[in-house]
């Protein structure tokens, strides 16, 4: 509302503006009257904001009223007299920049096309010789030089959009990205865990019912842990939003703590492992953490699902400067066909979404990530993760 009745009052008081000074024009000179003209632009600045096409209007016939107006004597008036007021005309051209940046494009071709057939008219009835020349070239430098800024604003201004854009779209690829790569490692595992464990039990509930009765137990566990790890993930996911009602404060991520609680899931379904630990302990940026659980996490799923191993080990080693975690079993290697050993359920896959998972996590952390057959047999997988202020190393995989 109010700047609404300031574009009232900017477009008025340009109105009693231009009156006066055509009420001066026997007292002053036409250049004067123009820079008084032109300093008149201000007052239509909230005009211009809001309505660009009404203040052209309002300039427009201001400046020609303002040069025809002129109560001279008709025996006193001279086309030099005139030639500075036709200076008056350049606030058009600034009204006109902000049409072609701003207007669509029809809109933009008639203000310019008025813009320009004004002046020149006013020039051919009130100009003569050399100062009709001069008025008609400016008239039309001053028209291409409007139109040019306007185009460059406008381009300028698509181009911040297109980039804006871009940036929300490969925000919001990569935001799909990383809800994947958690639900995945988050559900694989525990998935892979409760079918391993309701198969033990199946087969055992009968002659030994406290072997089900464990294998149940696990499910349970398991379960309840995916739970929580989906409610962590849909709460992140509804605080985004704007209006999303509170609830209670989240579970902490998991992170490398957290890997002898996995291990012994892991032993659970048939798969010891076994945890080492070397270097310095230190705390770790929470992403950095995260992302090298779910790297153990992941490989720790393919080891039960595909290896047919019976033992595994991690190795989580603190080095100056980067993170490893190394996960080595000594089951099925890449190369082996299924039943090649004993209880091996099948080869290993090629091209599983885990890998992809584990690679695009390293990638988004700087680091190295190595996946293939160990130096005994087997299958290894080692990361490097470089930690903040060290130098950043390029993705490897083979």
């Amino acid at each position: 509302m109010r700047t609404r009745a300031a574009a009232w009052a900017g477009g008025f008081l340009h109105v009693l503006v231009h009156g006066l000074l055509v009420g001066a024009a026997t007292q002053t000179s036409g250049s004067v009257r123009a820079v008084g003209s032109l300093l008149a632009l201000s007052l239509l600045a909230e005009v211009v904001r809001r309505a660009p096409v009404a203040a052209l209007a309002l300039v427009l016939s201001g400046v020609t009223f303002m040069i025809a107006g002129d109560p001279s004597p008709a025996g006193a008036r001279s086309s030099v007299a005139y030639q500075g007021q036709f200076l008056a005309y350049l606030a058009a051209d600034f009204v006109l920049a902000r049409i072609v940046a701003t207007r669509p494009r029809r809109t933009a071709i008639a203000a310019a096309t008025v813009t320009g057939a004004v002046p020149l008219l006013m020039a051919g009835v009130f100009s003569r010789g050399n100062s009709m020349i001069v008025n008609v070239l400016i008239t039309l430098l001053a028209l291409v030089a409007s139109c040019a800024t306007g185009l460059l604003v406008r381009e300028r201004r698509e181009h911040a959009v297109a980039l804006r854009a871009q940036e929300v779209a490969e925000a919001v690829t990569a935001e799909r990205l990383r809800i994947a790569r958690e639900l995945h490692d988050m559900v694989a595992h525990s998935i892979g865990i409760i079918a391993i464990q309701a198969g033990a039990g199946s087969r055992v509930i009968r002659t030994q019912p406290a072997k089900a009765q464990e294998a149940l137990q696990a499910i349970e566990d398991t379960s309840r842990e995916t739970l929580s790890g989906l409610r962590r993930t849909l709460v992140s996911l509804r605080r985004a939003e704007p209006e999303a009602p509170r609830t209670s404060p989240l579970p902490p991520a998991p992170g490398l703590a957290d890997v002898e609680r996995l291990a012994a899931s892991t032993a659970a379904a048939g798969v010891l492992v076994d945890v080492r630990r070397t270097g310095d302990a230190r705390p770790l940026p929470p992403d950095i953490d995260l992302s090298a659980y779910r790297i153990v996490q992941e490989a720790l799923t393919n080891v039960v699902r595909h290896a047919g191993a019976g033992h595994c080990q991690v190795t989580i080693g603190h080095e100056p400067g980067e993170l490893s975690v190394e996960v080595v079993d000594d089951g099925l290697g890449p190369g082996d066909e299924p039943g090649s050993r004993p209880g091996g359920p099948g080869p290993r896959p090629g091209h599983g979404f885990g890998l992809v998972g584990m690679r695009e996590r390293v990638a988004l952390l700087n680091g190295r990530l190595s996946a293939g057959p160990g130096h005994n047999g087997g299958f290894r997988v080692s990361a490097r993760l470089p930690l903040p202020g060290t130098t950043s190393v390029v993705l490897e995989s083979r």
